[in-house]
């Protein structure tokens, strides 16, 4: 689950119960650790940042929860890029290329995706041998 970190300087992961104070607890976390690593909470980046890292794991509550009694939130950061990754048990892994906010649903995942982009960052999905479920990892530019 960490292998994208592995070239990343700065690294923290936290689990939460899936439940609704984990959206508020991972996102003070990550303000907490990203000021921690010098990363300042004006830099532009990190408020889409924060808000793209409080609709993954609200999406995790909302449609995981009954496969998943906890979510995984991994912050790592770079020079150049700020990682968010959101993992839980649920094995569904939702698209990420656009179909979210065309096949009814999917809004947070729509704005996530709307984000990312105009960040110039990345978004992937990757399954989870090894504890089954999926993550989604963001890379966003610094």
């Amino acid at each position: 689950m960490l292998t994208p970190l592995a070239t990343l300087p700065y690294r923290h992961v936290l689990t939460l119960p899936t439940e609704p104070s984990a959206v508020r607890i991972a996102r003070e976390t990550a303000e907490l650790t990203l000021n921690g690593w010098g990363i300042g909470l004006q830099h532009p980046a990190i408020a889409p940042a924060l808000l793209i890292l409080s609709e993954l794991v609200t999406n995790s509550i909302r449609h995981a929860a009954a496969h998943s009694p906890q979510v995984t939130v991994i912050y790592g950061a770079g020079r150049d890029r700020l990682v968010l990754a959101v993992h839980d048990t649920h094995p569904y892994r939702p698209p990420l290329d656009g179909t979210v906010a065309t096949t009814g649903g999917g809004g947070g995942l729509a704005t996530v995706m709307e984000l990312v982009l105009d960040l110039g960052g990345t978004a992937v999905v990757r399954a989870d041998a090894l504890v089954g479920g999926k993550s989604i990892w963001i890379t966003l530019p610094l």
